[in-house]
């Protein structure tokens, strides 16, 4: 079955949708991908209405502010495996392993329906480089690091940092996603990690977005760098 036929009688009108706002992005995607893209929103639409998985269900918005927003990371994602801390719908992780083929995403959540609805798109969507792991983020420093970590609107900079320090200082980086008050953020991360700040522009997206890219600084100086990018 063609999972993306059940988001809209007018699929195609949607895929133009999702191929301009890629080019805003300066990304282009087949055929194939664009089509996984829209299946996994069918798949999120149908299984809101009993998991209530997102209150974002108009197709037209869920293009925007759930594939487009997910994949402006594209730029930042250089290491083979990621993980996606607090993933919930699988954003941005689901995208970004459509787009990415190539890398291995670890989606992590505490919620088990949502962990079952990552297996069911998944094995939907023949996404052999995605593996979906019900966890509590704060458990998770024994395991092997990851190169980088990504989390969307998840929480304060300082309380992700608290989470994935182990795996920070072990050469990880953390690429959040925030919005507007990101700067009282910065105040309260601990001295001995660099920040950059990049602005996201999401075509079709008027809200702030913004990057935080957290690293840890080997220098071990008494103030953390921030630069804007």
């Amino acid at each position: 079955m063609d999972e993306s036929r059940a988001l809209s009688p007018d699929i195609a009108a949607l895929d133009d949708e999702l191929v301009a706002g890629l080019a805003g992005l300066e990304l282009a995607l087949p055929e194939p991908q664009r089509r996984q893209l829209l299946a996994y929103l069918a798949l999120l639409k149908r299984w809101s209405s009993a998991y209530n998985l997102t209150a974002v269900l108009e197709p037209q918005k869920m293009v925007a502010r759930h594939l487009l927003d997910s994949l402006s990371l594209v730029p930042w994602i250089s290491g083979r495996s990621i993980t996606d801390a607090g993933t919930g719908a699988g954003l941005p992780g689901i995208p970004l392993a459509v787009a990415l083929p190539e890398r291995q995403f670890t989606l992590i959540d505490g919620s088990g329906k949502k962990i079952r609805f990552l297996r069911q798109v998944r094995r939907s969507l023949d996404l052999d480089n995605v593996e979906a792991r019900q966890a509590r983020l704060e458990t998770l420093g024994d395991s092997p690091a990851p190169d980088q970590i990504t989390a969307r609107a998840l929480a304060p900079l300082a309380r992700l940092v608290h989470w994935h320090r182990d795996w920070l200082d072990q050469g990880a980086e953390l690429l959040a996603m925030k919005s507007r008050g990101v700067e009282k953020e910065l105040s309260e991360l601990p001295p001995d990690y660099n920040v950059a700040l990049h602005d996201l522009k999401v075509p079709s997206v008027e809200a702030y977005r913004c990057l935080a890219i957290v690293t840890k600084d080997k220098d071990q100086k008494v103030s953390k760098k921030v630069t804007q990018a």
